[in-house]
């Protein structure tokens, strides 16, 4: 289910949708340059609702604009504060947020340095990959297509333009009857999906590809290490091949949009018992309780609103 909020906030005051509009000769829309951000807005179990690691997203997206050497007129409070009234005046108590930053219209050329404007969108969005993938798991494939090199890609921020290749593979996936797509390093290691971290469990011990590979150092992965690490379960930060997915006793993706989804299927391969495991099953459920207010340990990564 997926519908649009009414309003969106554009540059400092909020407009009705249908006048939330750019010219075409935004450069943005011809290069890719410019940064954005996905976060979900959940309702509380007891209550109200509240923004999942706001301030996080939202350093992260500046953290984008410095690798893009990007000026902005907004302050990250302005940035914070405008997703918070974005899910106010849209009259949501549960939805996902998408701030951009973008470069307008000027100078028609690639050293063009033209005026940053910024929008935070809010729209009612549910599970991404699809119905029933958070109880049943999803089956993806390694793609034809590779993540990017560190030094092509500045892989540490959501670079608009960088999304085409993960589009590609997405695409790919899909036509073969795929959810989801894994996407290999340069080196042939596994770095990430088309939108999602990955997590396998072998023996117990959690992997995931580390921060200094071409990964986006995700939120929710972030989130989900510290539950795991609380958990007293073992989790390592390092390279592993496509072949050992294959052998893994439990694979599941992490993201904003994604949440924590299990893997049941890789290449036709089924995972452990080609349904959730047990470890899976406890992150996804530890996730779920934090986001809905479940559990005071992480009130602090959560903005009421």
């Amino acid at each position: 289910m997926a519908g649009e909020g009414k309003k969106v906030w554009m540059d400092g005051e909020f407009v009705d949708l249908d006048d939330a509009k750019i010219s075409v000769m935004t450069q943005t829309l011809h290069y890719g340059f410019g940064v954005f951000e996905g976060i979900r807005c959940y309702k509380l179990t007891n209550g109200g609702s509240a923004i999942f690691r706001l301030k996080k997203h939202v350093r992260r997206l500046f953290d984008g604009t410095k690798i893009l050497s990007m000026e902005t007129p907004f302050t990250e409070q302005q940035i914070i504060d405008a997703h918070v009234k974005a899910v106010q005046v849209n009259g949501f108590d549960e939805c996902y947020l998408r701030p951009i930053i973008y470069s307008d219209i000027g100078s028609f050329g690639l050293a063009a340095i033209n005026p940053t404007r910024a929008a935070v969108i809010a729209r009612e969005w549910g599970t991404y990959l699809g119905e029933g993938a958070l109880e049943r798991g999803v089956r993806v494939k390694v793609s034809t297509f590779n993540r990017h090199h560190v030094n092509v890609g500045m892989v540490q921020g959501k670079i608009c333009g960088q999304y085409v290749t993960s589009i590609l593979a997405k695409r790919e996936a899909i036509k073969d009857g795929y959810d989801e797509a894994i996407m290999l390093d340069t080196e042939g290691y596994v770095a990430e999906c088309t939108g999602e971290n990955i997590f396998t469990v072998k023996d117990g011990v959690i992997r995931t590809p580390p921060t200094n590979s071409p990964i986006l150092p995700g939120i929710t992965r972030n989130s989900v290490i510290q539950l795991a690490s609380d958990m007293n379960l073992e989790i390592r930060e390092e390279r592993f091949t496509r072949d050992f997915t294959y052998l893994a006793d439990e694979v599941f993706l992490t993201g904003t949009a994604a949440e924590v989804t299990p893997v049941r299927e890789v290449d036709n391969r089924a995972i452990g018992a080609g349904k959730p495991g047990p470890i899976t099953q406890r992150l996804q459920k530890a996730y779920f309780d934090v986001v809905r207010g479940n559990d005071e340990h992480y009130k602090r990564w959560l903005t009421v609103i």
